[in-house]
């Protein structure tokens, strides 16, 4: 797998630099350069990059212009560098893949280059899956129908969420989460050993978790059911999940159902 990359900055030794960093990658194309925004948007919508390595601030359009700039298009991946460390949180925002500080460390980058890696075979699979779907539905149209069930796959929903909290960003592994509560606009995220606090409600983050693993058991509160080890039934039919870290969750009576899996 090549993955095609464009640099975007204005400082030319900063291109220079970054490409000197690259060569010992040999699955890194650089298939061109740019020094501000505008130009940076002309050739990602002409060349459709996999991955941009783009400096925040520029003259004119920034880097943050930029993403907004190609939104309309499939976007590539992108991994912010520059000297300003307060942009951090905006650039993971922005979903960036990663945020580097220059000089760019050798060791980061190569860890970036791997989530890189990562994401793009994640996107070809779907895009793989989708023109098998297309091809099935000309000659096989039953073979979709049996598919049907299998549409919401795990390719739509997040595999890591960006949490900001105490001034500091934590990517949380959504494996990891066992439940989710709720408090107004505000998501307190359960990990067994830890806990952080996110602003979004309950409806956005539901869109954004596979709902074959995590369910709604109350009105309140999401559950990760491969995180449940024990149904301990209550009064009024009701009961109590018991998770990994030994938490127990209730289970109002509106969302019995989601036991039921667990029951037969």
């Amino acid at each position: 797998m090549t993955i095609r990359t464009i640099i975007v900055d204005d400082e030319k030794l900063a291109i220079q630099g970054l490409q000197l960093r690259l060569e010992k990658f040999s699955d890194v194309e650089i298939i061109d350069t740019c020094a501000n925004g505008r130009e940076a948007i002309r050739k990602i919508k002409t060349e459709k990059p996999d991955l941009v390595f783009l400096d925040v601030q520029m003259p004119g359009f920034d880097g943050f212009s930029v993403v907004k700039g190609v939104m309309e298009i499939d976007p590539p991946l992108f991994v912010f560098v520059t000297a300003y460390e307060e942009h951090a949180i905006r650039a993971f925002e922005a979903n960036a893949v990663n945020y580097l500080m220059k000089p760019v460390d050798e060791d980061k980058l190569a860890d970036t280059l791997e989530r890189v890696r990562t994401r793009l075979s994640e996107k070809r699979s779907a895009e793989e899956a989708e023109k098998l779907k297309d091809v099935l539905a000309e000659v096989a149209p039953d073979a979709i129908e049996n598919m049907a069930g299998d549409e919401e796959s795990s390719g739509r929903y997040e595999r890591l969420i960006n949490v900001k909290d105490r001034g500091q960003i934590f990517r949380v592994d959504v494996d990891t989460i066992e439940h989710i509560e709720a408090a107004g606009d505000y998501m307190c995220i359960y990990t067994g050993d830890n806990s952080l606090i996110l602003r979004e409600t309950m409806k956005d983050l539901e869109r954004r978790l596979d709902p074959r693993v995590f369910q709604r058991v109350h009105r309140s509160t999401i559950v990760n059911l491969d995180q449940v080890r024990q149904v301990k039934p209550h009064t009024n039919g009701e009961c109590f999940l018991v998770l990994d870290s030994g938490a127990e969750v209730k289970v109002s009576r509106s969302y019995r159902d989601v036991v039921a899996r667990f029951v037969h």
